[in-house]
């Protein structure tokens, strides 16, 4: 049974044809890129709302999207492995407390490896609880985020009460130290070019300007290490021979058990990289307060839990989740106008959903996704300015129409919250 993958491509999982789905779906990414910018710059032009691509809503939106992301990408390591993360929450509670408490003393660099090494200790706990005691991956899960914030709570009474550095039991004195921000070079050097051709207001170019300058201009390190584990995650999942046995973990224990694959030890170093890039989201929310402050977290580890299932337990897919809800997000903290525009852009995509569902005859999701386009675009036309208690649940609305109604083939990992036990199966 050992000779069943015979050469080292087959080993990592990419044969010829794999290889050629992935140059099309490489492909198929750039096109929805450039589907999306052109759908944004349309909508903004009909709408006249320049904050829809304005260089500073994409740089809240990005700012929004990464903890969120991490989050995801957490959870993917952890269900690829078979084992469900509900903890998520509590992992990145910890990961912001373990900032907060590492960098009043020690700087920005100990806030980030106090994160990840809180956030990984959420990661064992949960992998003891799972996969040595066989308890249920959901209460587990809901037990971790119980037990983080009494632990970061208790931990804050214990340590920053009477601290001569400041703080209280519910938030730590302040980083000593900020992480850096970086700028691209080639972009940010010399005369604001992307940002006199986005002050043009041209279609599609100021929008294209106003995306790249937004992402390219003051990003921190952290972000920028977050984006870059996107396409990391997926060559270390997908292009390796590691990530080849810990996806056979999730898929079939007993199987790749039998072929020599350490399947326990997997499903740990799966699930405690889980909880520590949870945690990094955690010193996210950290590093742009400055200080950890109590229920920081406000629900991100939920979300990201949530764009997981949207991105079909894939890094791209998990990514574009984060991006819309931090778009949604950002959109709402910068206007509450340009939130209005969002209803035509939401009009626009379920009606192409309603479309693309008539064609493959599925005609009662059709039925809805026309419906509720409709309303939104006589909403867009009768309504000037939405109330603010509707504003801020626009991202959450948004997230879950698009959750709700566009046509995905989901697929969880196959033996995912499944107990395993050798021998048993």
């Amino acid at each position: 049974m050992s000779t069943v993958l015979t050469t080292p491509e087959e080993r990592a999982g990419r044969g010829p044809v794999t290889t050629r789905l992935t140059r099309l779906g490489s492909r198929r990414v750039w096109w929805v890129l450039a589907g999306v910018l052109v759908l944004l710059s349309v909508v903004r032009v009909i709408s006249g709302q320049d904050q829809l691509t304005s260089s500073s809503t994409m740089s809240a939106a990005l700012l929004l999207a990464v903890p969120i992301g991490l989050a995801g990408l957490g959870g993917l390591f952890s269900e690829r492995a078979g084992v469900v993360n509900i903890g998520l929450e509590g992992m990145m509670i910890l990961g912001t407390w373990g900032a907060g408490w590492a960098g009043y003393q020690w700087g920005w660099a100990a806030a980030l490896a106090g994160g990840l090494v809180f956030g990984a200790l959420g990661g064992l706990l949960h992998a003891v609880a799972t996969v040595t005691f066989g308890v249920d991956h959901v209460v587990s899960g809901v037990a971790i985020n119980i037990l983080a914030a009494g632990i970061a709570r208790f931990a804050s009474e214990l340590l920053y009460t009477d601290n001569p550095a400041g703080g209280g039991v519910t938030q730590s004195p302040a980083l000593s130290s900020k992480p850096p921000v970086l700028s691209l070079p080639v972009l940010s050097s010399g005369p604001d070019l992307l940002g006199d051709l986005e002050a043009r207001h041209w279609f599609l170019l100021s929008d294209l300007a106003g995306v790249l300058r937004g992402v390219t201009q003051g990003v921190g390190v952290l972000t920028l290490l977050a984006v870059l584990l996107i396409p990391a995650t997926y060559l270390l999942l997908w292009r390796t021979a590691f990530g080849l046995r810990l996806r056979a973990c999730g898929e079939n224990p007993a199987a790749a058990d039998s072929l020599g694959v350490p399947v326990y030890r997997m499903k740990y170093v799966a699930v405690i990289i889980s909880g520590a890039l949870a945690g990094m989201g955690g010193v996210f929310l950290v590093f742009i307060a400055g200080i950890y402050r109590e229920n920081q977290t406000g629900g991100r580890g939920f979300i990201g839990l949530a764009a997981l299932i949207f991105g079909n337990w894939r890094p791209g897919g998990l990514a574009s989740g984060a991006a819309l809800f931090g778009f949604s997000d950002a959109l709402q903290l910068r206007s509450r106008t340009a939130v209005v525009a969002l209803m035509l852009l939401v009009a626009i995509v379920l009606a192409a959903v309603a479309v693309w569902q008539a064609v493959h005859r599925r005609l009662l999701r059709a039925t809805v996704a026309a419906v509720v386009a409709v309303a939104s675009l006589v909403g867009y036309l009768l309504i000037d300015q939405l109330p603010p208690g509707i504003v801020s649940f626009t991202p959450h609305l948004t997230t879950l129409l698009v959750l709700s109604l566009a046509s995905q083939r989901l697929r969880m990992p196959r033996a995912d919250g499944l107990v395993y036990r050798r021998g048993e199966h």
